[in-house]
């Protein structure tokens, strides 16, 4: 049984959202048996239920500790509830019993993008073309979320195990429990309470507690270079001494025009070199450590989908770790392994930071 939200002011749900008894959600989710259960992440976890009417739904039970847990729930249902996108995780509705916090999304059925990428038995699946396609949607998404929606958001935590694939391996972004709405005229924020994941987030949000839109394009840079190479951001490499993250090594390949040593293995001969290449170029535009340097969405779609452009020369990226193992650029001072704040140690796989206190 559902029923339409008519009020509950204090928690300023949208109306137009359908509100499920809990008990629906539990008897879809066979009370929320492991056997249905898909994942979980900082805020709670999520499983896979099937609804009288036979329809498939992800639903995401939101942790009774987690501190955060009622904001989250609100800005996700506030946010989503407004948002029709074929690139975006489309929510169908909530519920909310005492303790128990319910957001009911479509279900997709391909997992995310991470599950492909770490995997190298799974990674084949995704040729150039899927990549491409993947790229492209992600991009739609995000543009929509900063420009074309009724709304200007800004995700703020766009990272592949963000990136759900449905049956066909379109691209959708989901958790949008971190996005912030803009005013139409605003274009940065700032923070006292850092929250993200290490490796997508850019400097000037993890030091300073400043996003914008080009907090969203930094993040998207870092989702182009792993699909394309197939590896994590998070993922350190030890080469010729040398300690470096996905940015950093993807730098120094460009300094040695060596970019084609980026691509991938799996994807390398059925691809066009030239074109993969390009999409490079556009990831370290991206990244770089200056949002004022980083193109807007509107332009990157464009860089993607028009091969004429020309495109500018990139200028090196934020958290470029330096030339002596161990050591990082004196601008950002982090160590590899290390958030800015002293109270947040990064492991060297990805690690979701709950809170930092920017400096």
């Amino acid at each position: 049984m559902l029923k339409r939200k008519n009020r509950n002011q204090d928690m300023q749900l949208p109306t137009e959202s359908v509100q499920f008894e809990f008990k629906t959600i539990e008897a879809a989710t066979s009370n929320f048996s492991e056997a249905n259960k898909l994942g979980a992440g900082g805020f709670g976890e999520v499983y896979k239920g099937i609804l009288m009417n036979g329809t498939e739904v992800a639903v995401k039970r939101l942790s009774k500790t987690s501190g955060q847990g009622e904001g989250e729930f609100k800005n996700e249902v506030v946010v989503v509830a407004k948002l029709q996108h074929r690139n975006l995780v489309r929510l169908l509705g909530f519920s909310l019993q005492g303790e128990e916090k319910l957001l009911v999304y479509e279900f997709v059925p391909n997992k995310s993008l991470d599950y492909f990428l770490v995997d190298a038995s799974k990674r084949i699946l995704l040729d150039w073309t899927t990549r491409h396609n993947i790229i492209g949607g992600i991009s739609r998404g995000i543009l929509y979320l900063h420009q074309d929606s009724r709304l200007k958001i800004i995700h703020r935590d766009l990272k592949t195990s963000n990136i759900l694939l449905d049956a066909d391996m379109n691209p959708k972004i989901a958790d949008f429990g971190m996005a912030r709405i803009f005013g139409m005229d605003q274009t940065v924020d700032n923070t006292s309470r850092v929250v993200g994941t290490f490796g997508y987030m850019p400097p000037e949000y993890v030091t300073h507690g400043q996003f914008s839109m080009k907090s969203d394009v930094y993040s998207f840079g870092v989702l182009i270079l792993e699909i394309i190479s197939g590896k994590k951001n998070s993922s350190f490499y030890q080469i010729d001494g040398l300690v470096n993250n996905l940015v950093t090594y993807v730098w120094r390949l460009w300094e040695d025009k060596s970019l084609p040593d980026l691509i991938d293995p799996g994807i390398k001969e059925d691809c066009n070199i030239d074109e993969v290449v390009r999409y490079i170029h556009i990831g370290l535009l991206c990244v770089q450590e200056n949002p004022a340097d980083r193109p807007t969405m509107s332009t990157i779609h464009q860089m993607l989908t028009t091969s004429s452009i020309t495109l500018p020369v990139p200028l090196p990226p934020g958290f470029f770790f330096g030339n002596r193992s161990g050591t990082t650029s004196s601008s950002q001072g982090l160590e590899p392994n290390q958030s800015s704040s002293k109270s947040f140690t990064c492991s060297v796989d990805e690690a979701t930071i709950t809170e930092v206190n920017p400096r």
